[in-house]
C-alpha cells in the first residue's frame, strides 16, 4: 500500500481544518475585549480544542487498525525526522487540548461542549488554572513549529518526496 487509507485522510485534513481554526481562534481571541464576542470566541475555541482531543483518540485507534503506508524511500535521517515529527504531531494533538481542558478544570467558568455540561476536574484555582495555561501555550507554539515542519516535509522537492504530499489525498487523480 502507497497511499493511506480513505478513513485516514479525511480525519488528517479534519484535524488539520480544525487545528489551522484553532490557531487562528485562540490566537485572535485573546485581544477581543471582554464581553459577548469574548466568551463566545473561547466557548467555541474550547468546545472545538475537545472535538481534537477526541479526534486524536480516534485517530491513534484507527492507527493502531490500519497502520500507516510504508515510508517513502529516502535519507535514513529523513525518515527518522519524519517519524518523530508525527509522533510528535499526536502528542500535540493529546496534549494541547488536554492541558486546555485541565485550565478550564481549574477556572470559575462553566465548561461547555457545543453547549453540552462537560464535567471538570478540578475546582477554581488560579494558581492550578495558571500552570495548565502555559502549559497550553508551550504546546501550541510547539504544535505550531511541528505543523511548519510536517507542512514542509510532505513538500519537499526531489525524488520520491515529492510524491508524499499526495499520498494524503483522496482517490487515484493525484498518484504519481
Amino acid at each position: 500500500m502507497t497511499h493511506y487509507r480513505l478513513p485516514a485522510i479525511v480525519l488528517h485534513w479534519l484535524h488539520a481544518i480544525l487545528v489551522i481554526g484553532l490557531l487562528w481562534l485562540g490566537w485572535t481571541m485573546i485581544d477581543l475585549p471582554k464581553g459577548a464576542e469574548r466568551t463566545a470566541a473561547y466557548t467555541w475555541h474550547k468546545s472545538l480544542g475537545l472535538l481534537v482531543l477526541m479526534l486524536a483518540v480516534l485517530r491513534l485507534y484507527a492507527r493502531r487498525r490500519q497502520p500507516p503506508p510504508a515510508a517513502l524511500p529516502g535519507p535514513l535521517w529523513q525518515q527518522r525526522l519524519a517519524h518523530a515529527t508525527h509522533r510528535a504531531l499526536y502528542a500535540f494533538l493529546l496534549l494541547a487540548p488536554l492541558a486546555g481542558y485541565l485550565a478550564s478544570s481549574f477556572s470559575p467558568y462553566p465548561l461547555k461542549f457545543f453547549g453540552l455540561a462537560v464535567a471538570k476536574l478540578g475546582w477554581p484555582d488560579e494558581g492550578l488554572n495558571g500552570v495548565f495555561k502555559l502549559a497550553h501555550l508551550y504546546f501550541v507554539w510547539g504544535g505550531a513549529l511541528l505543523i511548519g515542519l510536517h507542512v514542509l516535509g510532505a513538500l519537499k522537492p526531489g525524488g520520491e518526496r515529492s510524491a508524499a504530499w499526495r499520498r494524503m489525498l483522496p482517490g487515484r487523480l493525484f498518484k504519481d
